[in-house]
């Protein structure tokens, strides 16, 4: 007969193997997105899921519950018999990205200017009026996380879960182009001053304003993704 005392402890022993799971897997998945965003792996090169899991210290079961989740979230792709690997830049599937991107983010305005309380939209002033105070000397690694944490924050008060979730799934798999169009003045300077233009239609409850401003701030940068997407290609090849 198996004691009381026993079983306790091996309840609580498979809930510590549980979490200390739970918590690798979690551990895994940031580093390997963050990878996966940056593109420190080559685009189409398969991934060594051996070396991998050799490099972060784990066994392949939650590594490849990590690369799974990935390809689900469109970071990395899987092809059969050839394993998992980086999304190509490639200019249809980038463009397609962005013409999602705009949607969204137009819907975003519409209902914000809608559903916020002046309290929630007076707050989004401030966030942004502080960070474009700093924006042009950030590096463009801070201002790429700044300009998507504007972004997201502005479809939190869509007061839509869904939206904000598809939101953060392209601004996950944007971030790359993001980086490199942050490098530019004339980008960071233009951002400000479309964000600004942005938030006083909204804080002005015109709909059709704030809709309009978005359109064209997303627009513009559609514009310049040729020249950000060759770009970030030929950084990729040389390295």
């Amino acid at each position: 007969m198996v004691k009381a005392g026993s079983q306790i402890s091996q309840v609580q022993a498979a809930k510590l193997s549980h979490k200390k799971s739970g918590s690798s897997v979690d551990r895994i998945y940031a580093q390997l997105k963050q990878m996966a965003m940056t593109y420190k792996f080559r685009p189409g090169e398969p991934l060594n899921e051996n070396e991998l899991a050799a490099d972060l210290g784990v066994s392949r079961t939650p590594l490849r519950e990590v690369l799974n989740r990935l390809v689900a979230e469109g970071l990395l792709d899987l092809v059969p018999r050839k394993g998992f690997s980086c999304k190509p830049l490639d200019t249809r599937r980038v463009f397609d990205l962005y013409e999602v991107r705009c949607g969204l983010e137009m819907m975003s305005a519409k209902l914000a200017t809608e559903r916020a309380s002046d309290t929630e939209i007076e707050a989004l002033i401030q966030f942004w009026q502080t960070a474009a105070e700093k924006f042009c000397t950030f590096t463009p690694v801070d201002c790429a996380r700044c300009d998507e944490t504007f972004h997201e924050r502005l479809a939190e008060l869509s007061q839509n879960s869904e939206l904000l979730h598809m939101l953060k799934n392209v601004n996950a798999r944007a971030h790359y182009l993001r980086l490199i169009s942050m490098e530019q003045a004339a980008y960071r300077q233009n951002t400000c001053a479309e964000h600004q233009l942005i938030l006083q239609a909204i804080q002005n409850r015109n709909v059709e304003a704030a809709v309009n401003a978005m359109a064209a701030h997303v627009t513009l940068r559609q514009e310049q993704l040729v020249e950000v997407i060759k770009e970030g290609v030929a950084r990729l090849y040389m390295r």
